[in-house]
């Protein structure tokens, strides 16, 4: 089996190579005057040089110059022309291995360096294991370390024992994981998250299986489905604020193996990893199904008025023969109004005659029937669709616990009196009912007949129910989407917390001396840059000729075109005259 890495060969070049680019250049391998100073102590160039390149890769990357290795074109040449040296010279530095060593030992003086000592693996290896316990991605870890060494002023030690402290340090870090989730939990629970792998005979499958492909189609079968889903989760005992034990980055990461590994693989885990990972599958997947179960009720109950409207709509269409025989009738009715007045005849009489009273009352029932029907309330129409309300309301409602900022909010206790009414099998509403929570128009119809219409009751309430979930005025316990607007904010005593750290990543440092270390570091490689490019000719315009500073006058930009348009443009335009002087009117 192959050796596990920590890092792609990409995250390693990046990490321990020898920068080549020019901004890296500048920065890293830039020399002080007593840089030079030190190097010019050397008596031969070629040993001048290989002494800059040996401070130069143990400043960044944290390293020493390997026996027989030569850096990249792009570092000699940038550190030779700091020293007027040819580049060439560096292949005869080092033929002695004395020299290379020597020159080691008086730079590790000369820098404050030291080589890493188990004290200072340690201490990396803790760096490690914390970056760990927020993700799993080998470069973080490896950068971690790395950064743990070069605060300590120690030499990087090599790749592969680099590699070896992160993946040690992130097994530790999934082990403290686990072990934090599993703790509390007696060995019932434990067994129970085994029986979960098993295949149960009443449904021919795992019940992992089973809750991980509950249905999120909107249907009252399907929320009807997934509340007993919810159910079972509540009945294993596991504790959602589980969750809390261990730092988000580390707990996606859990939930992704999770997601990712079926239950033949997760069988093959270690007892601990396995147990854990179900664990956090269980609590995600009480999170997801309680936010596919509160989205489904929602669209059923906008479906629910869509049909409605729908139904009115189909109900015009139905009705408009016997619409326009009524339209015609009518006016056949203000004809013979008409003739009447005209000719001073009973008006009673014409219209018999002329139209027929006996048709007026045939056709008056139907025209009751489609007034009331047209100006029904959407309330009533919906209404007419409770049988499918039925079908999952009940589920719904006693699935779970309802909570508002509002106290004592007349939506809750409504819902409370109909979680009662299905629990109770009852079909009737007690006479006084909770209705603080329903406009007039709704309190009207309601209650047209004295006592609480049923139907009407439950849909009104159903309905502000959605709009309230809908709006996260109202919440349901085990969320994650429909949850109050404020816990999607960070806690006060966690703000307190990061920000007596320092820890807040507002940009810049909250520290004055932090801000005026960072800002003088900035300035030194704008500086360093800047003196780089005017000794090499490479700033726009401007030039050194013999210490002299010498920029270039800038030259007019404007193309010979738009100078033609100007002038042709001008000649368009008359000759004002300007005002006269006072002197010249007096």
């Amino acid at each position: 089996m192959a050796r596990r890495k920590l890092l792609h060969a990409q995250d390693r070049r990046g990490l321990f190579d020898i920068p080549t680019d020019e901004e890296s250049l500048i920065q890293h391998y830039s020399l002080s005057p007593a840089d030079r100073l030190e190097v010019e102590l050397r008596r031969r160039g070629h040993n001048q040089l290989g002494f800059a390149v040996q401070l130069c890769l143990m400043r960044y990357p944290g390293r020493t110059l390997l026996p027989n290795e030569t850096p990249p074109a792009a570092m000699l040449n940038y550190v030779a022309g700091q020293l007027n040296a040819d580049p060439c010279l560096f292949e005869f530095y080092a033929r002695r291995e004395e020299t290379r060593r020597e020159h080691t030992a008086y730079l590790l003086g000369y820098l404050g360096m030291k080589s890493a000592t188990p004290q200072d693996r340690r201490a990396a290896l803790l760096a490690g294991i914390e970056a760990a316990a927020t993700t799993d991605k080998g470069v973080t870890i490896a950068k971690a370390i790395v950064g743990s060494f070069r605060d300590r002023r120690v030499l990087l030690p090599a790749i592969n024992t680099i590699e070896h402290l992160g993946l040690t340090g992130r097994r530790i870090a999934r082990r403290r994981a686990e072990s934090a989730v599993l703790s509390g939990l007696d060995p019932e629970k434990l067994r129970t998250l085994d029986a979960l792998l098993d295949v149960d005979p009443s449904i021919g499958q795992t019940r992992l299986h089973w809750l991980r492909s509950g249905p999120d189609a909107p249907g009252a079968d399907n929320l009807v489905g997934l509340t007993e889903r919810i159910a079972f989760l509540r009945s294993l005992g596991i504790n959602p604020r589980l969750q809390a034990r261990i730092s988000s980055g580390r707990w996606e990461q859990m939930v992704r193996e999770g997601d990712a590994a079926p239950a033949w693989l997760a069988e093959d885990y270690g007892a601990s990893r396995r147990r854990a990972t179900i664990a956090a599958q269980i609590i995600k997947l009480g999170q997801k199904l309680t936010d596919d179960a509160v989205m489904i009720f929602i669209k059923l109950m906008g479906r629910l008025y869509s049909k409605a409207n729908n139904q009115k709509k189909q109900r015009h269409m139905d009705a408009r023969l016997e619409t326009s025989q009524a339209l015609r009738l009518f006016l056949d009715t203000i004809v013979a109004l008409q003739t009447a007045n005209d000719t001073d005849e009973d008006a009673l009489a014409t219209v018999n005659r002329q139209v027929g009273w006996h048709r007026l009352l045939q056709i008056k029932p139907g025209l009751e029937a489609m007034v009331e029907s047209a100006g029904a309330s959407p309330l009533v129409l919906a209404a007419e669709q409770h049988g499918n309300i039925r079908k999952f309301a009940g589920a719904f409602l006693q699935a779970f616990k309802f909570k508002s900022r509002r106290r004592h909010d007349p939506l809750l206790a409504a819902v409370a009196a109909l979680q009662l009414l299905y629990a109770e099998a009852r079909r009737v509403l007690p006479d006084r009912v909770p209705v603080g929570h329903l406009g007039p128009t709704e309190k009207k119809l309601i209650f047209e007949e004295g006592k609480p219409d049923r139907r009407l009751y439950e849909i009104a309430t159903l309905t502000h129910l959605r709009d309230r979930l809908h709006r996260r005025d109202v919440w349901v316990e085990g969320s994650r989407s429909f949850r109050p607007i404020d816990e999607d904010l960070m806690p006060r005593p966690a703000f307190v917390a990061l920000k007596e750290e320092n820890q807040l990543g507002l940009g810049v440092p909250s520290d004055c001396a932090a801000w005026l270390a960072e800002v003088g570091q900035t300035m030194d490689t704008n500086l360093k840059r800047l003196a780089w490019q005017a000794r090499f000719g490479k700033l726009d315009g401007v030039r050194m000729e013999n210490g002299t500073l010498i920029v270039t006058p800038l030259a007019s930009n404007v193309p010979a075109a738009a100078e033609a348009l100007n002038a042709e443009i001008t000649e368009m335009y008359p000759l004002g005259r300007g005002p006269r002087s006072l002197a010249g009117s007096a």
